[in-house]
C-alpha cells in the first residue's frame, strides 16, 4: 500500500464523513464539532505556509467554505504538497495531545504495517477501546464528529499537488504509511459512530409516529 492511495482513500472517506454530517447531522451542535475540526484542519495549512515560506494572504475559518488562500511556497513542488497534507499530520497532532493531555493516554491505535488488513484491524482496535461507561468515549465520540474536517485534506487541496499526489503513489515510506493508515482508521470510525447515531435518530422518529 503506497502513501499515495492512503492520501486518496482519506480524502475519499474524509469527504463521505462530512456528507453525512450535513445530509443526515445536520444540526447546530455538528455545525459548531464541524467549525472545530475546519480551525483545526485550516491552522494546519496555514502553520506549513508559514514553515516553507508561503505568504498567507487569508485566513477563514468561520464562512461556509472554510480555507487559507497563501502564495507558492518557496521549496518547489514539496512545500505545496505538505501544505495540501498539512490536515493529517495536524489533525493527528491535536488528537495526540487531547489524549495524552486530557485523556491519559487511555486509548492507544494497534500497530499498522501497510496491509489491507489494516483498513479494519485499525478502527476495530479503536472501537473495542470505547465503553459507553467511561467518559473518555464520550469525549472521542464528540471529537470525532467532525474528524473528516479535520485530518481529511480537501479535494482543492489535492488539485492543488495533484501531480506530486501522483509521484507519492511510489512512495513506500513506513512512516508516512503509518500515519496516514492512523488518520484513516480514525476517520472510518468515525463514519461508525456517525451511522449509529443516524440509526438511532431514525429508530427514535419511528417510535413517535
Amino acid at each position: 500500500m503506497s502513501f499515495g492511495l492512503i492520501i486518496i482513500l482519506v480524502v475519499s472517506f474524509g469527504y463521505i464523513s462530512n456528507w453525512l454530517n450535513w445530509r443526515y447531522l445536520n444540526y447546530k451542535f455538528t455545525h459548531f464539532m464541524y467549525y472545530i475540526g475546519a480551525f483545526v484542519h485550516e491552522c494546519s495549512h496555514a502553520i506549513l505556509c508559514i514553515l516553507t515560506g508561503a505568504r498567507i494572504q487569508e485566513f477563514s475559518v468561520f464562512s461556509s467554505q472554510p480555507h487559507v488562500l497563501h502564495s507558492k511556497s518557496k521549496l518547489p513542488l514539496i512545500g505545496n504538497f505538505l501544505i495540501s497534507s498539512a490536515p493529517i499530520f495536524g489533525g493527528l497532532c491535536f488528537l495526540y495531545i487531547i489524549n495524552h493531555v486530557l485523556l491519559a493516554d487511555h486509548f492507544s491505535i494497534a500497530t499498522l504495517t501497510g496491509q489491507w488488513s489494516d483498513l479494519y484491524i485499525g478502527p476495530l482496535d479503536l472501537l473495542t477501546q470505547m465503553k459507553p461507561w467511561e467518559w473518555q468515549m464520550w469525549v472521542v465520540v464528540i471529537l470525532f464528529l467532525n474528524i473528516g474536517a479535520m485530518i481529511g485534506p480537501s479535494i482543492q487541496d489535492i488539485k492543488n499537488v495533484w501531480i506530486i499526489v501522483i509521484l507519492a503513489f511510489f512512495i513506500q515510506s513506513p512512516i508516512l504509511i503509518q500515519l496516514g493508515l492512523i488518520a484513516l482508521s480514525l476517520i472510518l470510525v468515525n463514519i461508525v459512530i456517525q451511522l449509529i447515531c443516524i440509526s438511532g435518530l431514525k429508530l427514535y422518529s419511528l417510535l413517535r409516529t
